[in-house]
Parts: structure tokens; C-alpha cells; sequence
């Protein structure tokens, strides 16, 4: 078990680097990290020995956080609106993301190794969606993973800003709602 001063520096430094990452990309160094993360450089080598198991890491908290969240949101009240704020969220994260997961494949490492699972979320969250008649019925979770990947891929491949992508699910999200809702 990690002592609690340990688990807070742990957690800072994954969100320093993450910070970090998006900014300068791969040329973010484990200095920089330290730095906004507020501890040494030795620090960060103690709990990550290389660049690659920072970022192995980094990947594996924001697929643990977007797991928590979707188990989060099959809970609420609203539950179209948990389903369109669930599809938002990761398209928001899949330019940090995509960075992560550059990095680690040209270091030979298989980033989904050790993910959870999230699609058992996923689809509770369309299922939901869909007895609360916000989704339409004829959606499955493949095509639901196509527009999921087909967004997120041209989000990060054409750099969207905020406005572009807002206006954008909105076509999305029309598209997946029954007629006349």
C-alpha cells in the first residue's frame, strides 16, 4: 500500500504531465512534469522509471476516471443527457489521448495492455438512453463505436477548437436522436 504522501504526488504528477503532454507534446520532459507537479525529478523516476511508464500510466488513470464516470452517469436522472455528456467527454479527451498513445506505440508499448474495459458502461449508458427515448432504438454499440472513433479521430487529426466541436456533436447527436425529439 502507498503511503497517502505518496499517492497525492502520484496523482500530481499525472495530472502535471498530463498538462504537459497536451501542451508540448512529446517533447514534454520529465523536468517540466516535476516542476508543475510541485516535486523533484526524482520523485517522478521513483514511481515511473522511464517517459513510457509515465505515460502507460497516464493512460491507464484517464481510462479508470472515464470508466468512473460512466458508471457515474448510469445513475442519473436524465439519462439522455448522461449518454450526450458521456460522448462529449470523450471526444474532449481524445486529443490528450491520442498524444499518450503515439508516444507509447513508437516506444513499442501496447497501450490498451491493462485498460479497463469501458464498453459495459458504454452501452448501460445507451440502453438507458434509449428506454428514456433520447437515442434511437436501431443504434448499436457498433455504430455507436463508429461515430465514437470517427469524431474522436477527426477531432484530433484536424485540431478542433471548442466551437467546431459543439456544433459538430450537435449534427452527431441529432443523427442519434429518434425523429421528432
Amino acid at each position: 500500500m502507498m503511503r497517502a504522501d505518496a499517492q497525492r504526488n502520484r496523482a500530481r504528477v499525472l495530472e502535471a504531465a498530463e498538462q504537459v503532454l497536451a501542451r508540448d507534446g512529446l517533447a514534454a520532459s520529465m523536468r517540466e512534469i516535476a516542476e508543475v507537479a510541485g516535486v523533484g525529478v526524482g520523485t517522478i523516476y521513483r514511481q515511473f522509471p522511464t517517459k513510457e511508464a509515465l505515460y502507460q500510466a497516464i493512460v491507464l488513470d484517464r481510462q479508470r476516471r472515464l470508466a468512473e464516470r460512466a458508471a457515474e452517469l448510469t445513475g442519473a436522472s436524465d439519462a439522455g443527457e448522461a449518454f450526450f455528456a458521456f460522448f462529449t467527454r470523450i471526444v474532449e479527451d481524445s486529443t490528450v489521448k491520442k498524444v499518450l498513445i503515439d508516444a507509447l506505440r513508437e516506444a513499442g508499448i501496447d497501450p490498451k495492455a491493462g485498460m479497463p474495459d469501458i464498453r459495459g458502461a458504454i452501452e448501460a449508458l445507451l440502453r438507458r438512453a434509449q428506454d428514456a427515448g433520447a437515442v434511437r432504438a436501431d443504434v448499436g454499440m457498433p455504430e455507436l463505436l463508429a461515430l465514437l472513433s470517427a469524431t474522436s479521430l477527426a477531432a484530433q487529426h484536424n485540431n478542433w477548437d471548442a466551437g467546431l466541436r459543439t456544433r459538430t456533436l450537435r449534427v452527431v447527436f441529432d443523427g442519434l436522436r429518434p425523429t421528432g425529439a
